[in-house]
C-alpha cells in the first residue's frame, strides 16, 4: 500500500480544480497547470480534498498511484504559493543581467551566453557579495529544469569554487598542486 498515494491533497480556497475524463486542471493566483493522468488511477474531489485511488490491483496501478498524488500535490502548491530555486554566480568577472525575456551571462568565455526565459518562469537578479539569481514559477519541474540548464553553462570547479551553484550547495574543495623538493 502506497503511503504517499493514500494521503489526500488539501485544496486551498483560492484554488479551483477541474477534473474531466483523464485530465486534471488546477487554477490559482500563480497560474494554471494541467496533467493528463493514466486510467489506472482515479481522482475525486471530496469536500476540499483531492482523493487519489487505484482502479485495479495491477503493478502499473500501484506504481502510478503515488506518482499521480505527488504530481497533483505539486500542482496545487505551485498555483497557490509557487516554487523557487536560487543560484549563486561566483568568480571574478562572472556576471548576469536581464534584458527583457533574456538572461545574459558573462562566464569567462570569449562570448556572452544568451538564455531565453521560458513562459511561466520569472527570474529575479540581485547583487550581494556574489550575483544571485532567483528562479520562480508555478511548475516545480520547470523551475528545476531552468535552474539546471543555467547551472550547466559553468558548473562550479573544485579548486577555487568558480562557476554557478545552487545557493545551498556545498562545493568539496581540492588542494592545489604543492611544490615538492627533489632530493
Amino acid at each position: 500500500m502506497s503511503r504517499i498515494g493514500k494521503m489526500p491533497v488539501s485544496v486551498p480556497t483560492n484554488v479551483v480544480v477541474t477534473i474531466t475524463d483523464n485530465k486534471i486542471a488546477v487554477k490559482g493566483p500563480n497560474g494554471e497547470l494541467s496533467y493528463n493522468y493514466l486510467p489506472d488511477v482515479k481522482i475525486e474531489l471530496v469536500d476540499s480534498n483531492l482523493v487519489i485511488t487505484r482502479t485495479n490491483e495491477g503493478t502499473n496501478s500501484k506504481a502510478y498511484w503515488g506518482l499521480t498524488r505527488a504530481l497533483v500535490n505539486n500542482m496545487v502548491i505551485g498555483v497557490s504559493t509557487g516554487f523557487f530555486k536560487e543560484l549563486e554566480i561566483i568568480g571574478v568577472g562572472y556576471k548576469a543581467e536581464l534584458q527583457g525575456d533574456k538572461l545574459i551571462l558573462s562566464l569567462g568565455f570569449s562570448h556572452k551566453i544568451e538564455y531565453k526565459i521560458p513562459t511561466g518562469i520569472n527570474i529575479e537578479y540581485r547583487k550581494e557579495k556574489n550575483d544571485i539569481l532567483k528562479i520562480s514559477g508555478a511548475s516545480k519541474e520547470q523551475v528545476g529544469q531552468v535552474a539546471a540548464e543555467i547551472r550547466s553553462y559553468k558548473k562550479p570547479e573544485p579548486y577555487k569554487g568558480k562557476g554557478i551553484k545552487y545557493i545551498d550547495e556545498k562545493i568539496v574543495r581540492k588542494e592545489g598542486k604543492t611544490a615538492t623538493s627533489k632530493g
